[in-house]
């Protein structure tokens, strides 16, 4: 929103004077004063006018969570227990998850209550990387490489998923990077090859990975640092 239309809409100013105030420097966001007229603001911004808030500005949050297994990846539901409710803080009823995992997948999980942020993470043009740790039933055999590296066509959908790479870690373990969320798309591939993933654990997405410090059930905010690397530019 633009700031002349939020002091008009928040003070009963009236655009008119909303624009006399602002050219008059009596407006303030983020405690630095403002003449222009377009300067945008959000729920996240504080405002002033004559140095009186306008509102009471939101916090801005950003989590991660290391989901256990049977945890389900929703804000809220009639039966399960939700990733919101692992989160002790006040404004946990403001978060959204930006993607989701099984109940049966462990890992990481990121929530925040700025759409701005994870709209770029969860858009598909943006081929964020999301890093996977695979256990399987069957020994993986080395051809699997190349066959996840070619992509698979769902015939479901009717398409084909883009190239994935696949590490062999050891007989039954191996790590697998994803540049897409599809419906069941690691336990589809797996099946593709005769296979059957028993164990399913999300490491990373994009710059953000899950630390060896935090256990399952557990959150923390997310570092300036994660939070500048987490989103990329669309």
């Amino acid at each position: 929103m633009k700031l002349d239309r939020l002091l008009a809409k928040h003070d009963s100013l009236g655009r008119g004077r909303a624009r006399e105030a602002i050219l008059a420097g009596r407006v303030a966001v983020e405690g630095a004063i403002t003449r222009r007229l377009d300067h945008p603001v959000d729920r996240f911004k504080r405002v002033e006018l004559d140095g009186r808030p306008l509102r009471q500005s939101a916090r801005r949050l950003h989590l991660m969570l290391n989901k256990p297994v049977g945890i389900l990846s929703a804000t809220s539901d009639p039966v399960h227990r939700t990733v919101i409710d692992l989160i002790d803080d006040p404004d946990r009823h403001t978060l959204h998850l930006v993607g989701r995992l099984d109940r049966s997948t462990t890992g990481l999980v990121l929530l925040t209550n700025d759409g701005n942020w994870s709209k770029p993470l969860m858009a598909p043009e943006t081929k964020v990387p999301k890093v996977y740790l695979v256990e399987t039933r069957d020994p993986i055999p080395a051809s699997a490489i190349e066959a996840f590296a070619a992509g698979f066509h769902f015939h479901t959908e009717d398409l084909t998923t883009l190239p994935a790479a696949l590490e062999i870690l050891g007989e039954h373990q191996a790590r697998l990077t994803l540049h897409e969320g599809r419906y069941h798309q690691i336990k589809r591939m797996f099946h593709r090859i005769g296979n059957r993933v028993v164990k399913l654990h999300r490491e990373s997405i994009g710059g953000i990975s899950l630390p060896p410090d935090l256990g399952p059930g557990e959150w923390r905010m997310l570092t300036e640092e994660e939070v500048g690397c987490g989103s990329p530019r669309l």
